[in-house]
């Protein structure tokens, strides 16, 4: 029975989650030949100030990760469009 254990920084939504479960346990059926329902996949989450990077925290190395309705668009990146009001 394959058992795959993946360790990465918190943070993905349960869909993303779900969507690594299912690709892991394709290739691993893939490759092995192995059933799927005989594949085990565990997912570890770690917070960014428990993930180093060359000697210093995640948190530290990428920053902090802007929630999504608050992140900036990166340096030089076109701003959006005005939005008309009339539509």
């Amino acid at each position: 029975m394959p058992f795959v254990q993946v360790t990465m920084v918190s943070g993905r939504t349960v869909e993303q989650k779900h969507a690594l479960i299912a690709g892991l346990t394709q290739a691993v059926t893939d490759a092995l030949g192995t059933p799927a329902d005989r594949v085990r996949v565990a997912i570890y989450e770690v917070s960014q100030d428990d993930w180093g990077i060359g000697g210093l925290p995640h948190s530290v190395v990428r920053g902090p990760r802007p929630a999504a309705a608050d992140a900036e668009p990166p340096a030089g990146a076109a701003a959006p469009p005005p939005v008309d009001p009339a539509l």
